[in-house]
């Protein structure tokens, strides 16, 4: 459902010194009438946002990409992302890889420091998220790292308030977007915490990869009660995987969006032991296959390190064989001693989706074959043929998955900031994950 805005006052640019000062001003102009609904501060939590948006400036200053800086992962940065991997021969698949994201970090260093600046203009902060509004924010912080000389950080405020069902009140959210080079960001680590609003519950929606060892990603660890990821635009998903295991550990409480986007397969799975007579063949399953869409593993390795904490079982060894489908198999001990193998395999897929690394099918199966619990579950819009394949199949049980109606990480976000709190089943299913990734 879309939620309309009003802008109770557009961007503004400002110094650093007078943002509380021009908040304050916007709510004692708020006085209501007959005229206009009375607008009120939002009392519901403090957000910051840290949207890099990498890919968009460095396909923008090599000259791939004419939109506006948005962090859309629309149309236009798709088309970007293969005219570049033609430029510089690598796969075309439109999809921002490890591989492609070194290469454009490397031609732009490579580029002399007076051609390294671009003219797309920078959106980003201009507006909110419908769906994040739609949670009544108190303040929102986002924080525009951009390219070029270090000239210090700049500041710009706004107020939006999501339309109510009571049209004599609005609550609105306050948003303020710093922006300057990564370097400069890194300086304001004190003051951005100082402007999330004391008493609230403070969010950080971390949007890239997660760094224990970066100050300013530090600093906000520590004065949130949650940090906010998306391992799904994580380029090197293993390595992420266990600086959140060391998070975790160290009680930051992290959650991943990407989590939340493979519900839709736990549940079914569960579902289609929930009989009592298949129930009892679990402990039989000791082959599972996971096809995932090429190019991230992270929802794969997810998937298996839940369903691998939920029947206790030991990894023991990883094999990276590679191939077409960058196959890999992780051997693992179950409770009674036996062998359990699971294979993960990158499927190459003609028609991409929105999320990177989406799990196109899963198969658990049994060497014994007097056992019922053959079961293969497809993606609706992908399907499984790999695993589908072959005659033992026709004593599987089939089931389509539906994936959720909106997976993008806005949507999710919102969901999120409705159920705060440690998620144990998560953390559980996480520990698994690093586990089978130490094993590399």
């Amino acid at each position: 459902m879309m939620t309309t805005l009003v802008a109770l006052q557009q961007p503004k640019d400002i110094s650093l010194s007078e943002i509380e000062a021009e908040l304050n001003k916007i709510w004692l102009s708020q006085g209501g009438g007959k005229a206009a609904p009375i607008a009120t501060r939002a009392a519901t939590f403090s957000m910051v946002i840290y949207a890099p948006e990498e890919c968009q400036q460095l396909l923008a200053g090599l000259g791939f990409y004419k939109g506006e800086i948005d962090g859309f992962n629309g149309r236009r940065s798709r088309e970007a992302i293969k005219e570049a991997q033609k430029t510089y021969k690598l796969p075309i698949t439109g999809r921002l890889d490890s591989e492609t994201l070194s290469k454009l970090r490397s031609e732009w260093a490579a580029k002399l420091p007076e051609d390294q600046q671009f003219s797309n203009l920078d959106i980003r902060g201009s507006d909110i998220s419908e769906a994040i509004a739609s949670q009544n924010p108190c303040r929102i912080i986002i924080l525009c790292p951009t390219f070029g000389e270090d000239t210090g950080v700049t500041a710009q405020v706004s107020a939006y308030c999501p339309i109510q069902k009571k049209e004599s009140s609005l609550i609105c959210c306050e948003y303020i977007a710093l922006r300057g080079t990564k370097e400069a960001l890194e300086r304001m680590g004190d003051v951005v915490t100082s402007l999330m609003v004391p008493d609230l519950p403070k969010f950080v929606w971390w949007k890239a990869t997660p760094n224990p060892e970066q100050e300013l990603f530090r600093r906000l660890s520590e004065n949130s009660n949650c940090i906010i990821v998306d391992s799904s635009y994580f380029s090197n998903p293993e390595s992420e995987f266990l600086k959140m295991e060391e998070l975790i550990e160290n009680e930051t409480y992290i959650a991943d969006l990407n989590w939340h986007r493979i519900s839709a397969w736990q549940e079914l799975t569960a579902a289609t032991f929930d009989p009592p007579e298949r129930r009892a063949s679990l402990g039989e399953i000791d082959i599972i296959t996971l096809d995932y869409e090429k190019g991230n593993p992270a929802q794969a390795l997810m998937f298996l390190g839940w369903f691998a904490s939920r029947l206790n079982w030991q990894p023991q060894t990883y094999t990276a064989n590679g191939g077409d489908y960058d196959i890999t198999h992780i051997k693992f001990i179950g409770p009674n001693g036996k062998e359990i193998l699971a294979e993960l395999a990158a499927i190459p897929t003609a028609d991409y989706g929105e999320i990177p690394g989406d799990l196109v099918g899963v198969r658990l199966d049994s060497s014994n074959p007097n056992t019922d619990c053959c079961t293969i579950l497809c993606s609706e819009t992908t399907g499984c043929m790999r695993l589908e394949a072959g005659g033992s199949a026709q004593s599987c049980r089939t089931e389509q998955v539906s994936a959720l109606s909106d997976q993008k990480a806005e949507y999710l976000m919102a969901q999120q900031l409705q159920r705060w709190g440690r998620e144990v089943l998560y953390e559980e299913s996480l520990a698994v994950t690093t586990e089978i990734i130490k094993l590399r």
